[in-house]
This record gives structure tokens, sequence and C-alpha cells, in this order.
């Protein structure tokens, strides 16, 4: 018989041993396979088969050699070394931790061992949320310079802008109309289109409105 074949007929063994679960996940809420749960009767299932299992380790990658233990027929089991960080233990005590993860999951790999599938389990990962972009701020007041505005109307309508602009972001766009429905002057017309230059949006909208109204006027 091949080792192969030995190895099969240990799975198989295994397969129909009862084993009880003494590992528990409290925060995942699921129970699981310790290496001393199984690990004594595949022993004396090897045993009977004609097989031995050795684990060694190196720095990047921890094996499992299955022999025949009359014949040279040997399967290798591999997997990457990982690490721990166990809070309060010494180094030697992490590697000690990993080198125990490391042999119950060699050992799982050989026999085929069904295990609670953790990944499968686990809450599902919260995509981060997209970061809404900051609003668009309106600039400060104009020069009146080239507007027939005073300093202090000016200083109203940059108000009266900032306003409406808020209002339309946040969706209120009958609150933005109304934040400047009471300019009529076409000077002052003239000088609000300079302030939201940077906004069409509300531009279009406050002119759409202004039509609909019948206003007339240089805008």
């Amino acid at each position: 018989m091949s080792v192969h074949a030995k190895l099969m007929q240990a799975r198989l063994k295994l397969q129909n041993t009862p084993i009880k679960k003494s590992g528990h996940n409290k925060f995942a809420g699921y129970q699981y396979f310790e290496l001393g749960d199984f690990l004594p009767v595949v022993q004396e299932i090897f045993t009977e088969v004609g097989l031995c299992g050795v684990v060694s380790y190196t720095a990047d990658i921890a094996e499992l050699c299955i022999y025949e233990i009359e014949g040279t027929g040997i399967i290798r089991i591999t997997s990457p070394m990982g690490s721990a960080a166990l809070k309060g233990c010494h180094e030697v005590q992490n590697v000690g931790a990993v080198q125990t993860y490391q042999r119950r999951y060699l050992w799982v790999t050989a026999m085929e061992i069904v295990e609670h599938d953790a990944l499968d389990s686990a809450p599902p990962v919260e995509e981060p949320k997209p970061i809404k972009a900051a609003p668009k701020m309106i600039s400060p007041p104009l020069k009146t310079d080239s507007y027939e505005v005073t300093n202090d109307r000016a200083e109203e309508l940059f108000q009266a802008a900032s306003a409406s602009v808020e209002k339309f972001q946040a969706g209120d766009k009958t609150g933005a109309f109304d934040e400047v429905s009471g300019i009529t002057d076409n000077g002052e017309k003239l000088f609000l289109w300079a302030i939201l230059r940077e906004f069409s949006a509300v531009r279009s909208f406050i002119k759409s409105c202004w039509q609909q109204a019948g206003a007339k006027g240089a805008v």
C-alpha cells in the first residue's frame, strides 16, 4: 500500500471517530478543534496504518512530513509561517504560540478535518463611506467700484447670496430663491451674478425663477 493510500485510510478512520470540539471563539460564536482534541487519535491511527508525522519549522515555512514507518514514501505539507504579538508575553512565548497554531493547521490540512469557516462567517467588512467634498465656499464681496452698489448694500447682497447657496446645496431650492427674490434692481442683479460666478447651477436656478415670475433685468 502506498503512502498516499495509507494517508487516505487514516483520514477515513479519523472521519469515523467521534471527536468533540473543545475550542470556543466567544467573539464570533463558533466552536473549533483544538490540537489536543484530535492529535492523540491521529497518532493512534497513524500507528495502525504505518505512518509517522514530523513537524518542523524555518523562519518562513512550517512543514509536516508524513513518512511510512516501514518504507520510503513521504508526503510533505507546508504552510507559510505567521507571527503573533500576545500581550504580556516574551518573544519566545509568541514563537511558541505561532508554532502551536502552525501544528494545528498542518494537521487539520493533512487529515482533511472540516472546520468552521471563520472568513465566511465573519461579519462583513463595511466599505469606507466616501467622504463628501466640502461645499464650495462663496467668495468675499467684490469691490463695488464697477457696480452701482454701495458698500453696505454689497455686504447685504453677499449675505443673501451666501444664504441662497447654502440652502440650494442643502436641497432647499424654495428657500434658496426666497433669499434673493427681493432683488429687483438691475445693478444689484449684476453684482449678485458676479458673486455667484462660480455657482452656475445656483445662477441658472435663480434665473429660471425670475423668468417664471416675469421679472426683467440684466441677468
